[in-house]
């Protein structure tokens, strides 16, 4: 493939609900361009896009696609991004390197889900985008509600600039408002047709509402719409151009991408309407240098040094890790030493490489505006910034999501610890979305993802890329014991048979502190000589380990020592460490021992009508809403606390309860007393996973 001017590149992302039909957009655009001989299927398993053996098995794209397409001297780099909830991660690396967007919108289901998130992720971006609505050949369309619908819940932004002709079984092509010419399917392709008759009535008004916006884009262009002047077709196109890109007009066009009806159209219109690289951000990328932190900028030039954002990592157990980037300054070249300016390590571009799906189409170079591949850098993770070793700079990473749902990921086979925290820190440079943690306490490995789908490709990956098999289970709560009074016991350690005996005896006040452990003495006459103090304390410090009720970690507690004995051949450090031990115990089951728990600070983001559900809802887990306030995002935004325990599974069930469109983030905040009946409960739970 041919290196293009940045001026002739665009960089799509397409966007929407899970079976809108994103990947088959992809096979109807290569098939149309001749890059293909015919169109594959996602449920025949033999598409461009979802190459990875996961994605064929299950029917859906799970990783972002790179689709790169030449069509009228033009090079358009399409990203297919998944629809599923659970790898949004992939989307917001691939928007974070297009230029605009294509929203699917099944003709059937409407707006979904899916839609409304495609729509807020472009908004937050201003990315300029069109609305493709697909499947208009199926039964139960009704166009005029979709655009209803569309503007209902989009505002007065949405633009149609295609009018079916025919809808459901009927559907046979459009006309282009703007272009006033039919496309009509003859079975085989789309061609040029004149508008319907029974048309024009309904084209009209909708063409006068398109020159209006061209009007309002440019103060000449609105002088020349009022002295009653025609706009030229060049005028009509930049007028609308300047207000897609502005985010002013969001156009809405038809087809049925299975039949290939608006193909056409919507490259045109891709070309004509979504910025170049050099046009978005007026032309400039701002970083800052890795050393200094000071904010620099680069130019989308190819004279300007080189710079480079990685946005996706691709990890093949037989290639090798794969890195895509988008160039933003200066050129890639092959056999080129650049910096990685996160790491702060030199990298060699060895190979260079456009990808199409899993092929790699090898360059010589890669220019500013344009996205790439090479394999093999050491360093590089997804997020990074490769530059100019001599003029360094860094841009700002890929802000993911954290994860929602945890779940503690263990071996089916004893000694495959080392290669499931190797496996899994390779597929984390391939999704950087999941975390991989060990919890000291509880003594698991916690993996946390979006949700139990991700979770469930992670583990298939293992064993299938890897040959690792994992068991996975809800994570153990990390409880904690303390007191609620104080007691004053004694611990005494005696020991006498045969030989040196052992002898420890003291005197200690246990009381409540806030503090996670405070130790005193206040010993007087030597009654416990100097140098065991510090045994005392040691052997308290131990016992703090486990506790009395369920062996767990004892905190806030005040341990002062008051008095005890010793004897002059049998005394020794070891025998004042148990007497402490036993003094713990004592003292503990004496000062009214407590099982403590985890709360969670839960902030959760909700429309409107799912609150009296989600309140309903925390009082069941024993939550606790502490305040409401309205979120940027036109969300209520509920702030809640909730025992951990009750909390693991809410990635699910909050998705199930809001239909996936709520998300909430969560950490822990403070512990806290566990009531009696259920604390009983967690004790002998606790102690039945304790003998195993």
């Amino acid at each position: 493939m041919k290196n293009y001017a940045v001026d002739k590149i665009r960089n799509v992302a397409f966007l929407g609900h899970g079976g809108s039909g994103k990947t088959t957009l992809t096979e109807a655009l290569l098939f149309t361009t001749k890059v293909t001989s015919r169109m594959g299927k996602v449920d025949d398993g033999n598409t461009v896009s979802d190459y990875d053996k996961e994605e064929i098995n299950r029917k859906f794209s799970i990783g972002t696609s790179l689709i790169p397409i030449e069509w009228h001297d033009h090079k358009y780099n399409f990203l297919d991004t998944p629809g599923y909830f659970d790898f949004v991660g992939e989307t917001l690396s691939a928007l974070r390197v297009a230029g605009g967007a294509v929203i699917l919108v099944d003709a059937a289901s409407g707006i979904e889900v899916g839609t409304e998130k495609a729509w807020n992720f472009t908004e937050k971006r201003n990315m300029p985008k069109i609305i493709f609505i697909n499947k208009m050949d199926k039964d139960n369309v009704n166009y005029v509600k979709l655009i209803k619908d569309l503007k209902d819940s989009f505002g007065k932004k949405i633009a149609p600039f295609c009018i079916p002709i025919g809808e459901g079984p009927e559907f046979k092509g459009f006309v282009n408002v703007v272009d006033q010419v039919g496309r009509v399917f003859n079975g085989t392709l789309c061609e040029d047709a004149p508008i319907p008759s029974d048309m024009e009535q309904r084209v009209r008004p909708i063409r006068d509402m398109l020159i209006e916006a061209v009007a309002e884009s440019d103060e000449e262009m609105m002088m020349k719409f009022f002295e009653g002047e025609t706009f030229s077709n060049e005028e009509i196109h930049e007028g609308l151009r300047k207000g897609v890109i502005a985010g002013e007009i969001v156009p809405v066009i038809v087809g049925s991408v299975e039949k290939r009806i608006g193909i056409h159209t919507l490259m045109d219109m891709i070309f004509d309407y979504f910025p170049t690289p050099k046009e978005l951000n007026e032309g400039v990328y701002k970083g800052m240098h890795p050393d200094s932190e000071e904010e620099i900028q680069r130019t989308v030039d190819e004279k300007e040094p080189f710079s480079a954002f990685v946005f996706k990592t691709i990890v093949d157990p037989f290639v090798g890790k794969i890195s895509l980037f988008k160039v933003y300054s200066g050129v890639a070249k092959k056999d080129m030493e650049v910096l990685n300016a996160n790491k702060d390590e030199k990298e060699r571009i060895a190979s260079l490489f456009l990808l199409r799906g899993k092929e790699q189409l090898e360059v010589e170079k890669v220019i500013a505006g344009d996205i790439g591949a090479t394999a093999k850098l050491q360093y590089t993770e997804t997020g990074d910034t490769l530059c100019d070793r001599e003029k360094p700079i860094k841009y700002v990473g890929i802000n993911m999501p954290k994860p929602a749902l945890f779940m503690a990921i263990e071996p089916k086979s004893k000694g495959d610890e080392e290669k499931i925290h190797a496996s899994l820190h390779r597929l984390t440079e391939e999704d950087p979305s999941f975390s991989l943690e060990r919890n000291k306490e509880t003594r698991q490995t916690l993996l946390g993802g979006q949700g139990t789908m991700q979770v469930q490709v992670i583990t298939s990956k293992l064993k299938n890329l890897f040959g690792v098999e994992v068991n996975l289970e809800d994570p153990k709560v990390a409880y904690r014991e303390t007191i609620k009074g104080v007691a004053t016991v004694q611990g005494k350690h005696k020991k006498q048979s045969g030989g040196a005996g052992q002898y420890g005896d003291i005197h200690v006040k246990f009381e409540p502190s806030n503090e996670p452990f405070v130790f005193e003495e206040k010993i007087f006459g030597g009654s416990v000589p100097r140098q065991y103090i510090p045994a005392v304390e040691k052997g308290l410090i131990e016992s703090l380990e486990h506790g009395v009720l369920a062996g767990c970690p004892v905190v806030n507690l005040k341990a002062t020592l008051l008095d005890g004995s010793y004897h002059a051949v049998d005394s020794s450090e070891m025998a004042f460490k148990l007497a402490a031990h036993i003094a713990f115990k004592k003292g503990m089951e004496q000062a009214q021992a407590v099982l403590l728990e985890p709360i969670a600070h839960v902030e959760i983001y909700i429309p409107d009508e799912y609150m009296g559900d989600i309140m309903g809802d925390m009082n069941r887990r024993r939550g606790r809403i502490l305040g409401m306030e309205p979120n940027e995002t036109g969300y209520q935004k509920v702030i809640a606390e909730a025992p951990q325990s009750e909390m693991f599974a809410y990635a699910t069930d909050l998705r199930s309860m809001t239909q996936a469109r709520g998300w909430f983030s969560m950490r822990v905040e403070r512990y806290e007393e566990v009531p009696m009946q259920i604390a009983l409960k967690i004790i002998d739970q606790v102690k039945k996973d304790n003998e195993k």
